[in-house]
């Protein structure tokens, strides 16, 4: 074990930390969005297949992901628009862009849809110093698919994707699912060519809705109402138009649960008090996480995630 204890990152970059941070609870404050303060430590965690958590023993409890299901039960309980600037962890995650622990801003607009929700994320990035209201770009999930490897994300077979998917993971994909394929393409092959500057891509495939409701587009095609943010070709944030179904959204868990199986991973059992507040009544909204980190990275022309988090 190292015994370098100094910090990775520099007393100017702390005082841009803060600054930022700063800066995000003002901008709040000013739209009336609540700030809330919610467990990190839980009994259930997120049971989506690419996802692993950190937990404790004695008793169990899982390191969260995401604050989401301790701010749905919030929202259902009427606490009207809400946000929360804390850390959040993942197991596994260690590289430029990613720390097992990391600090994470996700807030939610009842009564909102994605597009109203895309539009204040804008306004939040100019506020910041990003100008995204100048360089933004919106492009749906199919028109950047069909523009970089000319294919129909949402009607191509799953043998078109996977002989895709293979040739860049330099193996076999036949017998991984649609949505494994999906990512591969997208992370390895679309992200590395998307446009400069902050880019929102939405109207996902189906297979990738996660929590998000189903919506027809513009062409009749069912799609997932999903959006992510990408600053520079980094994921920055990802969003929903909220499921507010308690049986789809156990449907989906076990679905989940399913894919966890086929890739040797534990399942996951269901939050049974979030299905609870969806049952009671969760209002209809719009939800987004956006990564402090990376937001700081990009701010300062950072290189490295240690650059902005005083210790890793």
């Amino acid at each position: 074990m190292s015994t370098e204890w100094r910090p990775t990152t520099s007393n100017d970059t702390l005082i841009k930390r803060a600054r930022l941070l700063a800066q995000v609870r003002e901008f709040f404050a000013l739209r009336r969005v609540l700030e809330v303060d919610v467990p990190v430590l839980g009994e259930r965690t997120v049971s989506d297949p690419h996802l692993d958590s950190l937990y404790i023993e004695a008793p169990q409890r899982y390191l969260q992901t995401s604050p989401e299901y301790f701010m749905k039960r919030l929202l259902a309980a009427g606490s009207g628009p809400i946000y929360s600037l804390a850390k959040a962890f993942r197991a596994g995650d260690e590289g430029r862009y990613h720390n097992p622990e990391f600090t994470l801003l996700e807030w939610y607009r009842p009564g909102w849809d994605e597009n109203q929700l895309i539009a204040e994320i804008a306004d939040l990035l100019e506020s910041v110093g990003c100008a995204a209201d100048a360089c933004a770009q919106r492009v749906t999930y199919r028109d950047i698919f069909l523009a970089t490897v000319n294919l129909d994300p949402h009607q191509a077979s799953l043998a078109a994707l996977a002989k895709l998917a293979s040739g860049i993971a330099q193996r076999d994909m036949s017998d991984e699912s649609r949505a494994t394929c999906l990512d591969l393409i997208f992370s390895f092959e679309i992200e590395a060519r998307l446009p400069q500057g902050i880019v929102f891509v939405h109207d996902y495939p189906t297979c990738l809705c996660a929590l998000a409701q189903l919506g027809v587009d513009e062409q009749g095609v069912t799609v997932a109402r999903r959006f992510e943010v990408f600053f520079d070709r980094t994921e920055l944030a990802n969003g929903y138009f909220e499921l507010l179904d308690a049986a789809e959204q156990r449907r989906r868990f076990s679905e989940d649960n399913r894919q966890r199986k086929a890739l040797g991973k534990p399942e996951m059992p269901a939050d049974e008090k979030l299905l609870a507040a969806l049952d009671a009544g969760l209002p209809s909204c719009a939800g987004v996480a956006l990564g402090i980190d990376r937001l700081l990275m990009h701010l300062i022309g950072a290189q490295h995630i240690e650059e902005v988090i005083a210790f890793l």
